[in-house]
């Protein structure tokens, strides 16, 4: 038996049938190579079961599925554990070898986001930031960015694992740039869903002066609701 267990948002966020779940299982895996954790890992309360992280290798091979043929075991997934298509895949391919899957869930970084104000069904596509290299720098991304604006959505952009703030919004500066967007104000989210979120509304230079930490994302809006700006308002960095 293989559970993929949701994590939620913050180091409570396992609900108590994921806790059940864990409980039966012989081994307990974390995936972490997906996002960058808002609290010590030393902090998870799961009781005294060993957790060991994996890799991406790791989990995108058949090690898992191998192991669950002859025992209970769980990989534990920061946020939902179906919001990364590689979970997808392993319970696919989990399903292939005749392994029973389970997937227990908890809150997503999209339930976080609420919290901006922005209503939910008026985002379009997600997409990513990926971290630049020294001959690999990207812009396709704010493709979705364009092809959103261009049926009034909202753009999520989740960032790279690693990737910090001040990187990251010079990318976004000089992605958008390069790809003709136009950015007036946008948001910046931080720790989602713990005690230490944070979310602020502004211009790329009034964002630079402020200090964020990982994991971030950016939200970039398009046409809103008068009620989605009354409460965004109360993020705004000039109001605050």
């Amino acid at each position: 038996m293989l559970y993929i267990i949701g994590l939620g948002l913050n180091e409570h966020g396992v609900s108590k049938e994921g806790m059940l779940a864990i409980d039966k299982c012989k081994k307990i895996y974390l995936e972490n190579y997906t996002v960058d954790f808002p609290y010590d890992l030393s902090e998870l309360h799961l009781g005294k079961k060993e957790i060991v992280p994996l890799g991406r290798s790791d989990v995108e091979s058949m090690k898992l599925i191998k192991e669950a043929k002859s025992r209970p075991i769980a990989l534990l997934v920061y946020g939902c554990p179906l919001f990364a298509t590689t979970h997808m895949t392993l319970i696919r391919d989990a399903n292939e070898q005749g392994i029973r899957t389970r997937v227990l869930y908890a809150a997503s970084i999209f339930d976080g986001l609420a919290e901006t104000g922005l209503q939910l069904y008026k985002f379009g596509k997600i997409t990513s930031m990926p971290a630049w290299k020294k001959s690999y720098e990207p812009t396709s991304f704010m493709n979705i960015v364009k092809e959103n604006r261009s049926i009034k959505a909202h753009s999520l952009i989740l960032i790279d694992i690693g990737l910090g703030f001040k990187r990251a919004i010079d990318e976004l500066e000089k992605s958008a740039e390069k790809e003709g967007v136009e950015l007036d104000k946008i948001v910046v989210c931080s720790n989602v869903g713990t005690e230490d979120a944070k979310i602020r509304y502004g211009t790329l230079e009034q964002l630079k002066k402020e200090r964020f930490r990982l994991p971030i994302c950016f939200i970039i809006p398009s046409e809103m609701h008068f009620l989605e700006e009354e409460v965004l308002r109360e993020f705004d960095i000039t109001i605050i």
